[in-house]
């Protein structure tokens, strides 16, 4: 006995990727064959970063989709896509009839959306000799923007010549100088562009580029050391007068310290007597001791 042959489900599409500007309609292709089952079961389910849902269950759109998508066989079409649809739909096919019976395929949905007016990061000033880096960015188009730069309303050429002193990264953004001198001075401005659309320009600043006064600098730096000088000298002094001293004075003391004595009242006479006070017992110490034993 002859056995008849058997093929499984198969699913297919016309375009992997499908591109389409914002508001147009984006058809997702999805082809199947089956071996006996004529009615397979279709569903479609979509695919972002961060989930994972069916999008075409049951014979029925959800979510978002409702009055906003067809379905001819197993192909859908949606009308006036956003940003919010870009992503991977996933069609399904299960003939439950067949002997393989379920089958597969993905259809990428791109969104492309033109520049808007990008950001622009450029200083109103700099010093001469020093390295200053220009931003410029888009975050919403699709696909991401190249930047050109222009200096007043010249185009900057990204292949350099060997005598400029800036570095030009068109997919960053970025206008570096490393170091600006007085010839760059000029109003700058970048312009944002991906094919999709019209480039839109940022309104840009102009920069003013200064001389480092270096006679500033030495002077600041003479007045910092004199400063700095004076206080040691003033220190000094206090500290051997014994203002700064953590010894605390006798209430019997009279005047200062010499040669480290303090200088006692005479009962019997009108003279000052030096009295010795150990290092180790602090004035303040001892009359307290004798403050407890007059007690």
């Amino acid at each position: 006995m002859q056995s008849t042959p058997t093929a499984p489900v198969t699913v297919t599409t016309k375009q992997p990727l499908v591109e389409v500007h914002e508001n147009e309609s984006a058809v997702l292709s999805c082809e199947f064959q089956t071996q006996a089952d004529p009615t397979p079961r279709i569903e479609w389910k979509k695919r972002t970063e961060t989930s994972v849902h069916f999008i075409y269950f049951r014979k029925e759109f959800l979510e978002d989709l409702v009055g906003r998508a067809t379905i001819e066989g197993a192909t859908i079409t949606i009308q006036k896509v956003t940003q919010m649809d870009a992503a991977v739909y996933h069609c399904e096919v299960s003939a439950s009839q067949d002997t393989v019976s379920l089958g597969e395929t993905n259809v990428t949905l791109r969104v492309l959306v033109p520049p808007n007016t990008p950001s622009c990061e450029v200083p109103s000033s700099a010093l001469t000799g020093t390295r200053v880096t220009l931003r410029c960015w888009d975050r919403q188009s699709v696909p991401p923007a190249t930047y050109s730069w222009f200096k007043d309303n010249k185009l900057l050429s990204v292949n350099r010549a060997s005598n400029t002193t800036y570095a030009l990264d068109p997919r960053a953004g970025t206008l570096e100088f490393n170091p600006i001198s007085r010839a760059d001075s000029g109003r700058y401005h970048c312009e944002a562009s991906n094919g999709v659309g019209v480039p839109k320009s940022c309104k840009g600043n102009h920069i003013h580029i200064d001389d480092v006064d270096v006679s500033a600098v030495v002077v600041g730096v003479v007045l910092v050391t004199l400063l700095l000088a004076l206080c040691s000298l003033v220190g000094c002094y206090t500290y051997r007068q014994g203002y700064l001293s953590r010894e605390c004075r006798p209430p019997w003391a009279v005047g200062r310290r010499r040669s480290g004595k303090w200088m006692q009242p005479d009962a019997s006479s009108t003279r000052l007597t030096p009295v010795h006070v150990s290092p180790r017992l602090s004035p303040c110490v001892s009359l307290s001791a004798e403050g407890r034993r007059g007690r």
